[in-house]
């Protein structure tokens, strides 16, 4: 039985319908031109002049070979090629097809050198083909930025991005596998001086459009850069009011005071290595007590005023059973969750020489990620309510447009315009009071919403009629008998002025001037809006240059900003700039500053106590890891790849078995052989190394670093 407000509703919806064709027949005549706001020097596009990329299959694209590429690469990083190659040359570039095959959509490619490559992109066409057709095109193309674009077939061409990554530091805490850069393990340090930071983001603002970013701090662990709070205040001073860092959380859990440090210095947003419910469902990670810092981390960056998003690399065999726990124990915190962000593992970094063999068994994509929330949770379903994360730029346009002549407006909006195959998304109210919990686009027919919108755009009118268009649009579109039990049409028209300062009321500030006050103010409102992403992305195996050159998450570098693709894969500049700028070896490093404490082979972090106020279900947390792999027969990480395929080679070696029939004879049948008399292979090495049995892992707290 519906409340009696939700008939009222109902006939509220009816008349903006009416409304709405008189307002939107009238708007189509004599539409304003598109303004120039001062943020860009390009006139705000109108939805028809929205360039767009090849979309669809099959179709054609740019692509690298995944062998040509580590091997120019590696020829940059020994001196034998200028890294200016890769400005003026298409490096490993080879064509790829993109195709639907067998009910899956696939790239497919071939190396004259290295022959014929395929790797999956989606398990669901019909998902995909929604993504793609409701993709609503490219930001603007981006200018003033000669300086700071440059790298050849890798170069940002389209908009500003919406989070600029600042990587302080290469050192971590962790020795995480999967781990796209490789951490701790390349020999030297790489770490960004006071200048270098000050640098990098004072020549972000000079790109236009000069669009809101959220800046975040990332490393390895960027914690343990001696500038963090600094590097936090500096970007608030420079006028970015979403501070995020992308943390492990280690220290936050081990210190509530260091939280609080970090906001009030201006961080807003945690964004949490998060990989799954228990101590069991984190222990990939190699950290004893994982899930226990993860929650005193949460625990310590709320009571600080910091938003928390749990980001999860998906990795299949591995967690992703995880998905649903993960939803339901941010459906059980609505108060401290606010949004999840699931990113599919990309074999890069310490991962990109996997196996066919593993990475077929561990690819994990955008539409497996739609469907394993639905049926792990029953929330959604894959082509109604799951969108590309570009979809939001229809709304980002029309804030625009509506502040475009505002007197202080010196910042567009935030606007996600990346290609509809690197990240997609579903939004969920929840009630905070009930914990009651309904997709966004279940109540509210976003198809039809942006189409609306986008009209309301394209006429380019005054503030107030422009307010008064989306107002009608949210009305018309709205269905009071699908929304939560509680919410309200009123709730809805709050939220979109909440969050697109329509009437100028006061929430809470964001800005660089936001206080503890504004974060609590924030916090009162009644509705979450929990967005679930995904953002994948690449790997050589399934690289589209389409994607990088309107990539939204560039990273910040001594040699400009590069996509985020292009920079941790790709022709991997990552790679070419650390090594280019290098601090110090680790011998320099250590001798000067001694050694970092290093969590891994299971050691546990420290922590004054595991207390905490987070509703934690002990139907969800997992006893046990993920056994799917282990079933197969297939190895879980780059590591013990390496094992099994250096004891296989030794298996298969006359010389190595001789010396192993010695070894068998002197110890086990007490024998005198040419290994005791003549001493040419070393006893410890060949029990600990030789592959009799593997060493035992040692709970140390520094792995073996070499230079």
């Amino acid at each position: 039985m519906h409340k009696p407000v939700k008939y009222v509703e109902k006939a509220v919806t009816v008349a903006a319908t009416g409304v709405w064709a008189v307002f939107e027949r009238l708007n189509r005549i004599k539409p304003n031109p598109s303004p120039t706001p001062k943020w860009s020097d390009k006139p705000l596009l109108k939805s028809y002049e929205k360039s767009k990329p090849p979309l669809g299959w099959p179709r054609t694209t740019d692509s690298l070979c995944p062998k040509c590429v580590p091997e120019i690469r590696q020829q940059i990083l020994d001196g034998e090629l200028p890294h200016e190659i890769l400005l003026n040359e298409k490096v490993g570039e080879i064509k790829a097809t993109i195709i639907e095959r067998d009910g899956k959509i696939l790239m497919v490619k071939d190396c004259p050198k290295h022959g014929h490559f395929e790797d999956v992109m989606s398990i669901d066409p019909e998902f995909s083909q929604h993504l793609e057709e409701v993709f609503p095109g490219r930001d603007i193309t981006a200018h003033n930025d000669e300086k700071l674009h440059n790298h050849g077939s890798s170069t940002v061409k389209y908009g500003r991005g919406s989070v600029l990554t600042v990587d302080l530091t290469n050192r971590c805490n962790m020795m995480c596998d999967p781990c796209f850069m490789d951490a701790n393990q390349v020999g030297f340090v790489h770490e960004l001086t006071w200048e270098d930071i000050k640098t990098v983001l004072d020549n972000a603002v000079t790109i236009k459009p000069r669009r809101q970013m959220s800046v975040q701090f990332s490393g390895g662990e960027p914690t343990l850069s001696p500038y963090f709070l600094d590097a936090i205040r500096y970007a608030r001073k420079v006028g970015y009011n979403s501070v995020q860092a992308a943390t492990n959380g280690i220290e936050f859990a081990k210190s509530l005071e260091f939280a609080q440090q970090a906001v009030e210095a201006g961080l807003r947003y945690a964004y949490l290595q998060f990989d799954g419910i228990g101590n069991a469902a984190n222990s990939h990670r190699a950290v004893g007590n994982l899930f226990d810092v993860k929650l005193k981390a949460i625990d310590n960056l709320h009571a600080a005023g910091c938003e928390i998003v749990p980001v999860v690399t998906i990795v299949n065999g591995i967690n992703n059973e995880q998905v649903g726990n993960i939803i339901k124990f941010a459906l059980d915190n609505p108060k401290k969750i606010g949004f999840l962000s699931f990113q599919p593992v990309s074999f890069t970094g310490r991962d990109e020489a996997v196996t066919d063999e593993r990475r077929q068994a561990q690819r994990y994509t955008l539409s497996h990620l739609a469907h394993d929330v639905k049926n792990q949770t029953g929330l959604g379903e894959p082509t109604r309510d799951w969108f590309p994360i570009s979809f939001m730029g229809t709304f980002s346009d029309w804030a625009d447009v509506m502040h475009a002549n505002d007197a202080n407006n010196d910042w567009g909006q935030l606007s996600c315009g990346c290609h509809p195959n690197c990240g997609t998304g579903m939004a969920v109210m929840i009630d905070k009071e009930t914990k009651e919990a309904v997709p966004v686009t279940a109540f509210l027919k976003g198809d039809q919403l942006a189409k609306d919108i986008a009209k309301v755009n394209d006429a380019a009118r005054s503030k107030f009629w422009s307010g008064i268009g989306m107002a009608l649009c949210l009305m018309k579109n709205y269905d009071p008998f699908h929304s939560p039990t509680h919410f309200k049409l009123m709730d809805l028209l709050q939220k979109f002025d909440k969050n697109y300062n329509v009437t100028g009321r006061n929430y809470g500030k964001v800005g660089p001037d936001r206080t503890m006050d504004d974060v609590m103010k924030r916090r009162k409102d009644r509705w979450n809006f929990l967005f679930i992403a995904g953002m994948w992305f690449q790997d050589l195996f399934n690289y589209d240059f389409r994607r990088t050159e309107q990539c939204i998450i560039p990273y910040a570098t001594q040699e400009g900003e590069i996509s985020f693709c292009a920079y941790n894969t790709g022709v991997g500049w990552r790679n070419i700039i650390e090594k280019m700028h290098m601090t110090a070896t680790l011998t320099k490093w250590y001798e000067e500053h001694g050694r970092h404490e290093i969590f891994a082979g299971g050691k546990k972090v420290n922590l004054e106590n595991t207390s905490h106020s987070l509703v934690l279900n002990d139907e969800i947390v997992t006893k046990e890891v993920q056994h799917d792999l282990d079933k197969l027969g297939i190895a879980k990480t780059a590591r013990e790849e390496k094992v099994r395929a250096r004891d296989q080679k030794q298996k298969n070696d006359p010389a190595y078995n001789a010396r192993m029939a010695a070894l068998y004879r002197e110890v086990v049948l007490k024998e005198k052989t040419a290994t005791s008399e003549g001493g040419f292979i070393p006893l410890n090495a060949l029990k600990n190394n030789g592959g009799i049995a593997p060493a035992p892992t040692p709970e140390v707290s520094e792995p073996v670093l070499g230079d």
